[in-house]
């Protein structure tokens, strides 16, 4: 009984403790609660407080007269000035209201000083971009700029630093909300800094050093006669824009075997070096920097006039990669996008002429195998020279600096230290770090007014290379290669170059690159593939794109007239892939013929031999070529190689695999296999079991495993913020094959059509809207337009920019 007592005492003695216990933690919680309330309620107000004057009057210091800006129902600004310096000085504080803090990412990201805002994870990456120097180019380039350019530059800085100044008055209160959750304020900004943009754009959408070192490795595993069939350059179903209709029977090209050296790296180090070189979408093999443009004659259209679209795949973001602007300043008047921290428009039109981009894919660099000596010296042409040395500290939040030693010989920064484990000496060369690269075009390509005037500022394009495609409304179209393409004479090295055979030569004379205005047939596109016509005595790459959209945008053009701008919306959001149609059958063929198929797999041929191609959001049949795509390469790479299938990357990797696919060669055939049907029907397993595919696949959805997704980078690591500030998970239609080409986070970045025959009913919209502050009426209201595939006009002439007006804003002196 005693100790009964005894035990019922120390149970009451500890209840209180456990009472105690249980309300700190409840208090604990509630104080949690409450703070992130406050938090919230604090990040709501400061997105308030940076919603940007967009009526009334600003005073803006520099300006020599008043500037009247007018924004639409969409917020584009359209901006109207005495003359071009009040223009461009407009032009800064108009985008620094609505995307400062991008463009401050924007040249930290390109300048490598983002780690010491957002810590070691960006260590690497920052570290790549000091080696390469890219400040140091960035400010050799602004050198260069001629005397009004470089006045233009500093007249756009200036109305960017009089945004920030006005915000500094308010002690950084109207500034983005990213700048005060970071805790940090922007610095001015400068013609360097827009010229860091520009070098971010050129490594974007001309990095290719990352694949000749992962080339190399391959093949030296694999061997070069089965490496061949790997990286194809050219297909027979390419259409340069420079050449009549090609024959479609004509067989494929036969690729010469290359001489390969060893490599020390190790798999992981090349897949992450990547990564960083290509961030979030490195894992994504179909989605390839690249765009589709296409013109065509009056002869074909409704209007009689000639026409343009053009839609430019790219990274998705928020904010968005472009900003669309309307600058008028007497005769000088251009309307299209920009990228937010550079003046002037980069793509779109002004009153007599448009233009669109794709991404050329021709070769701007090289990586080069230095002989170093003991006394550290280089060898060149003309003797030894010494390694030049420099040093480069990185601050980390959160962390110690970081110290990068960088070295440089005449080819270029040493890059070895960007990956672990090669003993190599390895220099880059890149086209736009030559002294000859200079100045910047884009004010003479917006002032054009004909295919002559333009084509000269084309001829001052530097990079990154592309595709140009022209309309005018005199009914020309027109196209034209673009960049400081090296001209090699004894070829390209597919692989890091060891010897004095393939120094450069200067560049590839602008006059000598593919070119034409007004071809016969009435119809110029281009989709990244390949773009030198047939007997073209230059080699300007071994890497184009895969054909396959540049094949469908010239079939579904060819033979059609009377098209309208509705009918350019219809090819850019077309979905229909006919080498996946084609690519279902050889599956289905094979199910049919291999060794016991199981119930579900003659289930998945079934699906896909009566597949019409129609990569929709409810279809099964896509939804199992698109598994089996996925796990093509490892299977058939994986039996020979291992691991190292994963550093085989190529943009005509679907063009090789239709080849291994539809004309098997007994050299690839896993041993494990007795037939290809055999592999080919484990490989639609295989996409099955890695995709985990319901049991009944006629249930199966597209859309449920193939999704578009756009977080802000920051509000998309908050839990309260990120369902409404991003888009969340939506399915999508199309694939890597489609004109509508997408990945997750991956597609058209922008969709342009102008119709000469009515300016004001010209199209462009871009993912998600003109602001980046989500609390605006802009910050997503172009979203809907996008993902349904739908566009809207916006306005050009002075009554319907009138009629479109919501807001109006005078700068004044």
């Amino acid at each position: 009984m005693a100790l009964g007592r005894g035990v019922e005492i120390k149970e009451r003695r500890r209840r209180p403790v456990l009472r105690v216990f249980i309300s700190i933690v409840v208090v604990l919680v509630l104080l949690a609660g409450l703070a992130a309330l406050c938090g919230a309620w604090w990040l709501k107000h400061a997105m308030r407080a940076a919603l940007p004057q967009l009526d009334g009057q600003v005073r803006l210091p520099g300006l020599t007269a008043a500037v009247t800006v007018r924004r639409d129902r969409h917020g584009i600004p359209h901006i109207e000035a005495a003359n071009l310096d009040d223009l461009l000085q407009a032009q800064g504080y108009v985008t620094a209201q609505d995307r400062l803090w991008q463009m401050d990412m924007a040249r930290r990201m390109a300048a490598g000083e983002v780690a010491e805002l957002l810590g070691s994870k960006l260590l690497d990456h920052d570290k790549m971009q000091r080696v390469l120097g890219i400040r140091t180019n960035a400010e050799r380039l602004v050198a260069t700029l001629s005397e009004s350019d470089r006045k233009y530059f500093e007249d756009y800085a200036r109305g960017v630093n009089a945004f920030i100044d006005e915000a500094a008055k308010e002690n950084g209160q109207t500034l983005s909300p990213e700048f005060r959750l970071l805790g940090y304020k922007p610095k001015l900004w400068g013609p360097v800094d827009s010229m860091l943009v520009i070098m971010s754009m050129n490594q974007l959408l001309d990095t290719s050093w990352d694949l000749k070192v992962m080339r190399e490795h391959v093949t030296a595993r694999l061997g070069p006669t089965l490496a061949a069939d790997l990286y194809p350059t050219g297909s027979w179903r390419d259409h340069p824009p420079t050449q009549a209709p090609p024959d479609l029977t004509a067989p494929q090209e036969n690729i010469p075997d290359v001489p390969l050296d060893e490599t020390q790296t190790k798999t992981d180090d090349l897949l992450h070096l990547r990564e960083v070189l290509r961030g979030t979408w490195a894992g994504c093999e179909d989605c390839a920097a690249g765009s589709n443009e296409w013109a065509v004659a009056g002869v074909h259209t409704a209007s009689g006039k000639a026409m343009l679209a053009n839609d430019m795949h790219l990274p998705h973001g928020i904010p968005n990669i472009w900003y669309e602007a309307d600058l008028k300043s007497g005769n000088f008047h251009v309307g299209g996008v920009t990228v937010p921290g550079i003046p002037f428009i980069a793509e779109g039109h002004n009153e007599h002429i448009a233009w669109g981009y794709t991404a050329m894919y021709a070769d701007m660099q090289d990586v080069y195998v230095e002989q170093v000596n003991a006394q550290d010296e280089y060898k060149a042409a003309d003797g030894w020279h010494p390694v030049e040395h420099g040093r480069e500290t990185i601050h980390v939040r959160f962390g110690k600096d970081v110290v990068v030693e960088t070295e440089r010989t005449a080819h270029g920064p040493v890059i070895s230290q960007l990956i672990p484990g090669e003993k190599r000496v390895l220099a880059l060369r890149w086209s736009i770090c030559d002294p000859k690269a200079s100045g910047e075009p884009l004010m003479e390509m917006n002032a054009a007014s004909n295919w002559q005037e333009f084509r000269a500022a084309l001829s001052k394009w530097w990079g990154p290379s592309q595709n140009v495609v022209y309309a005018d409304d005199q009914g020309h179209i027109g196209y034209q290669a673009v960049g400081f393409i090296p001209y090699r004479p004894t070829g390209i090295s597919p692989a890091p170059v060891a010897d004095e055979s393939h120094e450069w030569q200067g560049f590839v004379p602008f006059d000598q690159l593919p070119s034409t205005l007004d071809p016969v047939n009435g119809v110029l596109a281009t989709a990244n593939s390949r773009v030198t016509p047939d007997g073209y005595p230059l080699q300007l790459t071994l890497a184009w794109a895969d054909p396959y959209r540049n094949e469908r945008i010239w079939k579904w053009l060819a033979g059609k007239n009377k098209l309208t701008a509705e009918d350019m919306l219809k090819l850019q959001t077309d979905v229909y892939s006919p080498i996946d149609q084609e690519l279902a059958q050889r599956y289905a063929y094979a199910i049919d013929h291999a060794k016991n198929p199981g119930k579900r797999l003659q289930q998945a041929a079934d699906l896909m031999r009566s597949w019409n191609g129609v990569v929709s959001v409810e279809s099964a049949p896509a939804a199992i070529v698109n598994a089996a795509n996925g796990v093509f390469w490892r299977m058939a790479l994986s039996a020979k190689i291992g691991d190292d299938w994963q550093l085989y990357h190529w943009p005509e990797s679907g063009f090789a695999r239709e080849e291994l696919v539809t004309h098997p060669k007994t050299g690839w055939l896993p041993q494990k296999y007795a037939t290809w049907d055999d592999f080919l029907a484990d490989v639609v397993q295989g996409g099955l079991d890695q995709a985990h595919a319901p049991l009944d696949l006629a249930k199966w959805r597209y859309g449920e495993s193939h999704t578009v997704e756009l977080e802000h980078p920051l509000y998309g690591m908050l839990p309260w913020f990120k369902s409404w500030t991003g888009t969340g998970a939506q399915p999508q239609s199309g694939d890597g094959t489609t004109v509508k080409q997408v990945g997750h986070t991956f597609g058209p970045s922008e969709r342009f059509t102008i119709d000469w025959g009515d300016v004001d009913a010209a199209r462009e919209n871009i993912v998600m809207g003109e602001s980046g502050d989500p609390l605006s009426d802009y910050y997503r209201d172009q979203w809907p337009y996008w993902y349904g595939g739908t566009t809207f006009a916006w306005p050009f002439s002075e009554p319907a920019i009138a009629a479109q007006t919501t807001h109006t804003l005078q700068l004044v002196p």
